[in-house]
């Protein structure tokens, strides 16, 4: 077993994450991927693919236990963090991938492609700009730098009555204080995500129906 694999495992056993070989198999493949076009394309600040593994692929999957919805769209996703990740080891959810960079937007679309993700949708554009025929169970974002920018950009693309979770890392004690009347504090989650530093929160917000 490689290195790779090694921390892989590691860290799902410490999150308590049963994952078949085969979906352990993909997330490393997509590490591949990223890695390999990350030196051509700038895709991510993180250049060691050992340090991707849990603040990458770890991260991202430190949330898959609380999401609820069907459809679920990750504004702001970037390489795919954390939608592709939550896709490959939750087949039973469809996610849409929203990001206004072209070459993250290709990348994306690479990836599905080789991983044969058939519960990934690719969308180009801004949050603002973007108009779905049906509003989404679930608006998920890592990307954004306050709740406030998340629910203003992204308040259409949120089903009424459904949630948005956004991940943070100290808990945003200002920013909920200033949030919107329409939306409320549903659940705040300390998430702990092995072989990284800081804190890592979740914040679930409820859009009023």
């Amino acid at each position: 077993m490689s290195d790779l694999h090694q921390r892989l495992a590691r860290g799902l056993a410490a999150m308590q994450l049963s994952l078949s070989e085969a979906q352990q198999e993909s997330l490393l493949a997509y590490l591949t991927l990223l890695h390999k076009w990350n030196r051509a394309y700038n895709l991510t600040a993180i250049r060691d693919p050992a340090e991707m593994v849990a603040r990458h692929l770890l991260d991202s999957l430190s949330i898959a236990p609380f999401l609820q919805g069907e459809r679920i769209i990750d504004v702001g996703s970037g390489p795919g963090l954390p939608g592709i990740p939550l896709a490959i080891i939750q087949p039973q959810r469809r996610f849409t991938l929203l990001d206004s960079n072209g070459k993250k937007t290709r990348f994306q679309q690479q990836v599905k492609l080789e991983l044969g993700l058939t519960n990934l949708e690719i969308l180009g554009g801004r949050a603002e700009s973007c108009a779905p025929e049906q509003p989404f169970d679930e608006v998920v974002s890592r990307a954004f730098a306050s709740l406030q920018d998340m629910l203003c950009w992204s308040e259409g693309l949120c089903a009424p009555g459904g949630r948005f979770l956004a991940m943070k890392g100290i808990y945003p004690t200002d920013e909920l204080a200033a949030l919107p009347h329409a939306f409320r504090l549903q659940a705040a989650h300390r998430l702990q995500v092995p072989d990284t530093d800081g804190e890592r929160h979740l914040i679930v917000l409820e859009r009023a129906a």
